[in-house]
Order: C-alpha cells, then structure tokens, then sequence
C-alpha cells in the first residue's frame, strides 16, 4: 500500500477544510483527479453536505463526501447489474464501519459533542483559530480522506 498517496489524500482534505471547504467537499475535492470532474463541480456536488447535511448535524459530511467519491471513482450505473450494486454497497458500509470503528459515530452532532437539540440554524460558524482548535472536523476529513485511499488501493491490487 503506498502510504505516499493516503497521505497525499488526507493533507488535500485538511487543505481544503482549512481553506474554507465544508467537511464533505474537503474530502471529495482530495480526490478530484480519481473523479475525473472540475473541483468547482465537484464543490458544487458537495455543497450540500456540510455540518451533517445543511448544518443539520446528521450524518457527518466526511463521510458523504467519501460516498461521493466512492460513487464517483467506482459506482454503478448499469441498473440491470444487481451484483454491482451489492457490491458497491457493501464496499461503502465497509468505509462506514472503519469511520465509525475509529471515531464511535457516523452522526455530526455526536462527533461534535454537541446536545442532541441544539442550534441547527443553517448559518455556518465563522472559521476562526477558536473554531479549527474546538472541532475535530479538520482530522475528522483526513481520516475519511485515508480510509477512503486505503480501501481504494486494497481494491486496485
């Protein structure tokens, strides 16, 4: 396995979130080049999927975000194919199970800490230095980043 590219992989992730990117296009835009598509588009495909869906503290956006490039790089399409589809499954809930096995959680609120009712207003929280040293999300798109590469690789060899 080159730990060359899974690196490669998860500092693009922390990039892109440290610049500004939500979780979700922090890790589909590390793998722009496997997706064969414009970061802007992929940005775009993304968009949506930050804070656990609009900020809706639900299902982390790292982790959608390593689904849509999974769904990018080797989905299906053919949906007269059921064994691809299986198979497609069951490689995505193996990278939800490696995410959930290191971090206990699939689900925003949770890996943030927070209440489970809180301010869900869809307004994003400022990026300020308190922000990157209060929340996980950072490493949290590094990770689905490498597990992604990782599982990526497995599958290539």
């Amino acid at each position: 396995m080159s730990t060359d590219y899974i690196n490669s992989k998860e500092a693009k992730a922390r990039e892109f979130f440290q610049n500004g990117a939500n979780c979700a296009q922090a890790v589909l835009c590390a793998f722009a080049d496997e997706c064969g598509m414009p970061q802007d588009t992929l940005m775009k495909i993304a968009s949506g999927f930050g804070g656990g869906f609009a900020r809706m503290r639900l299902v982390c956006g790292t982790v959608s975000g390593m689904f849509l490039a999974a769904d990018l790089i080797r989905g299906f399409s053919d949906l007269s194919d059921k064994q691809l589809k299986d198979d497609h499954y069951a490689f995505l809930q193996k990278l939800a199970k490696r995410f959930q096995a290191e971090t206990g959680s699939l689900i925003c609120r949770e890996l943030l800490g927070l209440p489970p009712e809180g301010n869900d207003a869809p307004v994003s929280t400022p990026r300020t230095p308190d922000f990157y040293k209060k929340r996980p999300c950072v490493e949290l798109c590094a990770l689905a980043a490498g597990i992604l590469a990782e599982e990526l690789e497995a599958t290539n060899k």
